[in-house]
């Protein structure tokens, strides 16, 4: 048998390593985006139904507002991850361990790993109910989860947060003096230590469309829909924000570093645009949102941090998948999704299933007249009119693989090492690199609106879902 090392073998080493990479095949959107998954209404398609819409985006992670059977059970084995979540109803019940021990055994270990839960959402907006029961319950509920978790062995792969209003935030502009409400100060740092030693997310629900609504003369439509715009300086920073929404989160961000809080990161639990309103909402129209949401989607998809932290990749979940007709409050509350209930597309985004646009998204007229705006009944506003939003999202921030695509990277892992070990064992090299697949890591400006729409705006926002 003739000698193979002879054989001129480097083109085919060259193909062995290429190989690794362009045989890696990440899903189609950037891991770090979300969908909330909201169910008040009586007209949705079955949840069967929803795994095909929420594969055309290209989404790879949903946040549910509690923890539905009938959803969990048709997600197993799709490699999707999922953020459940426990009522604020729940939350006195809850902070007994026993209790807490039997509802993860029932609605969290029960599902896995064929349904890959991530996280769990501990209440949504509590400190902002201004109840002092609600209140107290919050942190021991989640210390209660977290035990549970740990009794189980799950703490590793499962994480345990909740979600914030904005209204938490005393002051918000420019993003250099964000601070908490000082009545709020004591729970939150409760609250961030038990991040910082679990290692979960501090989430936010952050709806720039609430702002605008409620000042359209000061906050400019542009600025708050990703489009391109002069943008605000931050005098403190010399950091100029393009878009309201970074200037929310790195308002954040400063919040918790003035407490000393600089480890834990902040996620976008939830966001979003109404595609459609009642005629004092102003803002809210289909073009509008689609702009929102299409932007929003290309920004995240380049994987470009704030102003503030460039490194940081922003993990943004959207509210929501569906329009739900049964949510109370103004007609904005029911005309959030990205999908109408017979599973037809509210509006075109460009952007999604991971294509991003060449540009920002354009089209129809950008005026604030129209259909208005957001409903208060989820939204709350802080001290200097942050509005805030509905949403939630997973700490989880691996890359996760599923389907098809699980089963051609594995493939081309496979045929990369066969060809390495054809290499190693022929030839007189001494080495080769190794093809690992890349580990992912998982991620506010708002002036001044009238403090009698930010009282409005934060007794609305109980009736949103929780």
């Amino acid at each position: 048998m003739a000698s193979l090392t002879a054989f001129p073998i480097y083109p085919f080493l060259f193909l062995a390593i290429s190989g690794c990479f362009l045989l890696h095949l990440p899903p189609l959107m950037a891991s770090s985006l979300g969908i909330n998954y909201g169910q008040i209404a009586n007209n949705l398609p079955s949840p069967d139904a929803a795994i095909s819409l929420i594969k055309s985006l290209g989404v790879s992670k949903v946040k549910l507002y509690d923890a539905s059977p009938q959803v969990l059970h048709a997600f197993a084995n799709t490699g999707v991850e999922f953020v459940v979540g426990l009522g604020n109803e729940y939350l006195s019940k809850m902070r007994d361990p026993d209790n807490a021990l039997q509802w993860v055994k029932t609605n969290v270990k029960a599902y896995l790993p064929q349904t890959k839960i991530t996280c769990i959402t501990i209440g949504n907006e509590v400190l902002t109910f201004n109840d002092s029961s609600l209140t107290s319950n919050l942190l021991p509920t989640m210390q209660s989860i977290y035990t549970a978790l740990q009794n189980l062995g799950l703490e590793k792969q499962v994480s345990v947060t909740t979600a914030h209003s904005l209204a938490i935030l005393e002051t918000s502009y420019p993003p250099s003096s964000g601070a908490f409400r000082r009545d709020l100060k004591n729970c939150i740092i409760a609250i961030l230590n038990f991040h910082l030693k679990t290692g979960s997310p501090m989430l936010i629900n952050a709806y720039p469309f609430f702002a605008y609504k409620a000042n359209p003369k000061q906050v400019g439509l542009d600025y708050v829909l990703f489009q391109p715009n002069q943008g605000v300086l931050d005098p403190s920073t010399n950091l100029r924000y393009d878009n309201m929404l970074f200037a929310q989160i790195d308002a954040m961000h400063t919040a918790m570093a003035n407490l000393g809080f600089k480890r834990v990161c902040v996620q976008v639990s939830e966001t979003g645009w109404p595609s459609k309103g009642d005629e004092d909402e102003l803002g809210a129209s289909l073009e509008n949102a689609k702009k929102y949401n299409g932007n929003l989607i290309k920004l995240v998809n380049e994987k470009k941090g704030t102003p503030l932290r460039p490194n940081l990749d922003l993990n943004v979940y959207i509210f929501a998948l569906f329009n739900e007709n049964l949510k109370p409050g103004p007609a904005s509350e029911r005309n959030y999704g990205l999908f109408k209930p017979d599973g037809t597309p509210a509006y075109q985004i460009p952007g999604a299933a991971g294509k991003s646009s060449a540009g920002n998204v354009t089209g129809g007229t950008s005026s604030g007249g129209g259909s208005g705006g957001p409903s208060s009944s989820d939204d709350q506003s802080s001290s200097d009119g942050a509005p805030s939003g509905y949403l939630s999202i997973s700490a989880a921030s691996k890359l996760s693989y599923g389907g098809w695509s699980s089963m051609l990277y594995l493939q081309g892992l496979l045929l990369c090492a066969c060809l390495c070990w054809f290499l190693l064992s022929f030839s007189d090299m001494n080495s080769i690199s190794n093809c690992m697949p890349p580990k992912q890591y998982s991620a506010f400006e708002i002036k001044s609106v009238d403090e009698e729409e930010d009282k409005r705006m934060t007794e609305s926002s109980r009736v949103r879902e929780r």
